[in-house]
């Protein structure tokens, strides 16, 4: 079981907390785009065995790219399920949504971000409120199997109130998937040139809980740290990276990582890539590979299978006592599993669950 990861970069512009590959010409170079990517899956196909699970276009903005394009590549491809891309609201159009769901799209993730008039312009948000909210009724309506939609809370002048009415317009518009992401500042960005700060931590704390009630109570469950679900409605293609499996990637900046351990990085410049500059290969050390696999498998709400981690790396877990006695983490069944608390603390639990595994193999 794996799936296909497909970079599409093209863009209107750098969002400011951006920092994902991205190209902003004017008009995309799809059929260049479409040939390189082939030729990624060409070199990749053989590295796997049978047809992918699952195809994922994300981006970047997928929904700035020909359709015919696109479905181009979802036909030589060939996923057996899943089959899923990112839009932007402005894209979204009744032809532009029969398009998608001609070339075997079965679902669609809109990055809305925010609905509220007065944050969206600092998001760089092309989209205002009217636009999104109509986009969002013509998804709903589309018949895609399922639906998303991707949510920043963390600016610094945002209110509970704020995301909260982001939160009702989805859920009064039944989107059975939300992805919610706590704006972070990265290197690169625009955020980082002009030095915006994130808020502190307990207005940080007070959004966060204010989006997890209303979402649990409204019955989209926490899946993953980022990411709430109805039943049957989780991203499949995403379940690959969060569970430890196997994945192509395929595009500009790309990653992947083989069923024989190596790890696939594509050019990260959009140019350098579709001239034909071939990816960074490595095999990760059992260090390295194992904070990774604990870093993402722990993200998740099945938790970390123990066993499965030290076959794949040679190394035994060892979870700092004081993470239990916290009530951050809890042992079900074999498996290492958050906690309510622990989802906000994740990273620095991988972390610690890392160090204390590996302090003796230094």
């Amino acid at each position: 079981m794996y799936g296909v990861y497909v970079h599409v970069p093209w863009c209107r512009i750098r969002c400011p907390y951006c920092a994902f590959v991205v190209d902003t010409r004017r008009r995309p170079a799809d059929e260049s785009w479409r040939d390189r990517v082939l030729l990624d899956w060409e070199r990749e196909r053989g590295h796997f065995v049978g047809s992918p699970t699952t195809l994922s276009f994300g981006g970047g903005t997928p929904s700035r790219a020909d359709p015919a394009v696109l479905a181009a590549v979802a036909r030589v491809v060939g996923a057996t399920g899943e089959v899923s891309m990112e839009a932007n609201p402005e894209d979204v159009r009744t032809e532009t949504l029969a398009s998608w769901r001609d070339l075997g799209m079965t679902r669609l993730s809109l990055g809305v971000q925010t609905f509220g008039d007065r944050l969206a312009p600092q998001l760089g948000r092309a989209h205002s409120s009217r636009q999104a909210r109509s986009a969002l009724t013509l998804v709903q309506a589309a018949g895609f199997e399922s639906t998303s939609v991707d949510l920043i809370f963390g600016l610094p002048d945002q209110r509970p109130e704020d995301l909260a009415g982001d939160l009702r317009v989805v859920l009064d518009h039944g989107v059975p998937h939300v992805s919610l992401y706590g704006l972070s500042i990265e290197p690169g960005t625009r955020y980082e040139a002009d030095k915006r700060e994130v808020i502190d931590d307990d207005r940080w704390r007070s959004l966060h809980d204010v989006a997890v009630d209303m979402l649990e109570a409204e019955g989209l469950q926490r899946y993953e740290v980022s990411n709430f679900a109805r039943a049957g409605h989780r991203s499949v293609h995403n379940e690959h990276y969060w569970r430890g499996r196997h994945w192509a990637g395929l595009g500009p900046g790309a990653h992947g990582w083989r069923p024989c351990g190596v790890r696939v990085a594509n050019a990260a410049d959009v140019e350098a890539w579709l001239s034909g500059q071939p990816p960074d290969e490595e095999r990760a050390s059992a260090e390295a590979l194992f904070f990774e696999l604990v870093w993402s498998t722990l993200r998740h709400v099945e938790g970390v299978d123990v066993g499965l981690l030290a076959v794949a790396t040679g190394i035994s877990a060892v979870v700092p006592a004081e993470y239990e006695r916290a009530g951050l983490v809890r042992w079900r069944a074999g498996m290492l599993v958050l906690e309510p608390a622990g989802f906000v603390l994740v990273d620095g639990i991988a972390a610690g669950i890392a160090a204390a595994s590996t302090k003796n193999l230094q």
